[in-house]
């Protein structure tokens, strides 16, 4: 028997193919994450249901494997993840050649359901599916803050934290392993510890992680920004294993917009937070999601919002268009009536403006003697990242070939060429 685990979505849901993987692992079956083939005995995907294209894209690989079993290719189908704990109701009916549908958090039977045997695996274990140097590390589920236009906690439930001890204990195994790069994740980093302790405990378990032999970085992923927890702006100015990063989405500046998002914060108060953000945290930066085309976005606030892009400076940002999901806060109170050309137009003039800051931030890098960690190696360059990058969604730094390096190493380098998102380099003499 061979299992092919498809991944579709955030890192949240990569983080829990990856103990998928395991498990298969642990009962003796060969488990390969993303075949490119539809091939082996069975395939399990685990979906996505956040936005319409997200929603469509799992549709479709649903429906490419069911043909495939229909075909002989496969022996049988099973689909987890947010999209079939969303619709658990609708999707059997529809697709009936899956055998077995999952939602977020039932998956854990998957390998004890299909062969009939315990699941005594350690709790976090997980088969790694990044490159080994890095990983992701999931502190927490779910989310409280409902938002007006986001189904997450329809999906996920309320916010729960896992503790710091077991957080502590996966760092350690993966640190033994050789993960050197850890990205925290969450829905709403801004809120660890208050269900489990009585209040925000980010800070204290960052310091905590920092503290283990090994961790080389620590990059902060999806804080939320009312209620931020200020503490951990010193932790990051303080400790040097803790990159100069944060991933905060602000969705949008003016404040009858954010009034109609229900984002709990006015537009003072995040200009006021940046400001005190980038002063305690010297070199800190900021990466954002911006949204265009939330019902109540006239000309005036969009152009507010605009101006705001082109004053904050982000160093790294990203948009999207507003789309209604169904049974959200939105969806029952504002009509969806700004045209699709109009948030496209909108998003076009975002994403231009945020190309030049980006173009005019990498160029001042040039010269800059820069700590980069490798990726990997391809014909002309290899590539690494700064502590300022994520994977898979910030730049890269093309480092030239003068020397050989080694895959998950640190070096330094010297910028050399910037471009909006790619920075080329060489190593320092």
């Amino acid at each position: 028997m061979r299992v092919n685990v498809i991944t579709l979505g955030c890192s949240k849901n990569l983080i829990d193919s990856e103990r998928v993987l395991k498990l298969f692992e642990d009962a003796g079956i060969e488990a390969v994450h993303e075949a490119p083939h539809a091939n082996g005995d069975i395939v399990v995907v685990n979906t996505c249901g956040f936005i319409g294209d997200a929603k469509e894209e799992s549709i479709n690989t649903i429906l490419e494997y069911a043909e495939a079993k229909n075909d002989g290719l496969i022996d049988a189908l099973y689909v987890m993840g947010c999209l079939s704990q969303r619709y658990a109701d609708d999707l059997p009916a529809e697709i009936p050649e899956v055998d077995k549908w999952y939602g977020k958090f039932d998956w854990l039977q998957i390998v004890s359901d299909i062969l009939s045997v315990s699941n005594e695996n350690a709790k976090y274990d997980r088969v790694i599916t990044t490159p080994p140097h890095h990983a992701y590390l999931k502190i927490a589920e779910g989310c409280n803050r409902f938002c007006a236009f986001c189904a997450i906690p329809i999906i996920t439930g309320r916010f729960t934290s896992r503790s710091i001890e077991d957080i502590v204990e996966e760092v350690k195994t993966l640190v033994s392993r050789g993960v050197k790069e850890f990205n925290i994740i969450a829905q709403d980093l801004s809120s660890y510890g208050l269900d489990l302790y009585g209040e925000m405990k980010l800070a204290e378990l960052v310091d905590t992680l920092a503290d283990i032999p090994g961790v080389k970085w620590l990059r902060l992923h999806y804080a939320y920004p009312s209620q931020f927890p200020m503490d951990i702006l010193d932790v990051m100015a303080r400790r040097d294993n803790v990159c100069k990063y944060l991933d905060i989405a602000l969705q949008h500046i003016n404040d009858k917009v954010l009034d109609n998002m229900r984002r709990h914060i006015t537009s003072q108060e995040t200009h006021e937070l940046i400001g005190e953000m980038r002063r305690r945290v010297p070199g800190l930066h900021l990466r954002t999601t911006l949204m265009v085309g939330f019902p109540g976005e006239g000309e005036d606030e969009f152009n507010e919002l605009l101006e705001f892009v082109k004053e904050a400076k982000f160093e790294r940002m990203g948009a999207f268009a507003y789309c209604e999901e169904d049974d959200t806060y939105a969806a029952r109170h504002f009509e969806d009536n700004i045209t699709d050309d109009v948030k496209q137009d909108r998003l076009s003039q975002i994403m231009a403006a945020q190309e030049q800051i980006a173009l005019d931030l990498n160029e001042a890098k040039i010269g800059q003697t820069i700590e980069v960690i490798i990726d990997r190696e391809e014909e002309d360059y290899y590539v690494g990242r700064t502590q300022w990058d994520s994977p898979e969604v910030d730049p890269e730094v093309l480092i030239e070939k003068d020397y050989e390096l080694e895959i998950g190493e640190f070096y330094d380098v010297v910028i050399k060429l910037a471009m909006p998102f790619e920075l080329i380099a060489k190593i320092a003499d």
